[in-house]
């Protein structure tokens, strides 16, 4: 009779991110890249305070949330006391969110539609304050998902700069679950190009690498930083 050799424990938090930056350097110099070009934003959605505090303790200051409430009770009172934090939302906005999503983060990923971009253009000048704008482009064209689809997406991004004045500066995409990315990932750096921007947010925990070699300069990453999350 054998006996089982026990369990290896789950690595930490810490050594989630060791391994994700590391992940992200090969990929970059794979691609002939500097490191450096790439953030990793750490999506913290759903995530405990204690996971928040031991990935904080890392070092990492830029975070991607979904939802304006949950992030205004996690970062609210964090944000008095830490230098260099920088708050992505990366989930779809309901105009009516838009001056709480002003007032709260530095980039809002997921401008989609025109009457968004009047929306936030209004807070931004109600409130005093404007953070950086991506484009969010279905480049899937699926229905239930938020984005702008691909073919009206150089439109929206002319009439969000010349219209109303926002600070466009990306692009950000989710790829369909069931395709292969790399396509996805073509088409935003090629719209990026042709717009004359210079981020894209694209890739996550399964395909942060691959868009790393397609020009990513933001990735989300999730589950391989925490874990698999607790759903709400």
């Amino acid at each position: 009779m054998t006996s089982s050799s026990p369990a290896s424990p789950a690595p930490s938090i810490a050594e989630r991110v060791a391994a994700v930056r590391a992940r992200i350097g090969a990929a970059c110099h794979a691609a002939g890249r500097d490191p450096a070009t790439v953030t990793l934003t750490a999506v913290s959605k759903t995530q405990p305070d204690e996971a928040i505090d031991a990935i904080l303790a890392t070092g990492q200051r830029v975070f991607g949330e979904n939802r304006v409430q949950e992030a205004q009770a996690r970062w609210t009172e964090r944000l008095s006391g830490l230098d260099g934090l920088e708050l992505r939302l990366i989930g779809p906005l309901q105009t009516n969110k838009a001056e709480d999503a002003v007032v709260l983060f530095d980039v809002i990923e997921t401008l989609d539609r025109e009457k968004l971009a009047r929306a936030l253009a209004e807070a931004a000048q109600k409130r005093g304050r404007s953070p950086r704008f991506l484009v969010q482009v279905n480049t899937g064209a699926e229905p239930q998902k938020a984005g702008v689809p691909p073919e009206a997406a150089d439109a929206l991004i002319e009439t969000a700069r010349r219209i109303y004045g926002l600070t466009v500066e990306g692009l950000m995409c989710i790829p369909p679950a069931d395709q292969a990315a790399e396509s996805h990932f073509v088409l935003l750096r090629d719209m990026a190009e042709r717009n004359g921007l210079s981020v894209l947010s694209m890739g996550m925990s399964g395909d942060y690498e691959a868009a790393i070699r397609y020009g990513a300069t933001h990735v989300r990453v999730g589950t391989a930083l925490f874990g698999e999350r607790n759903r709400p």
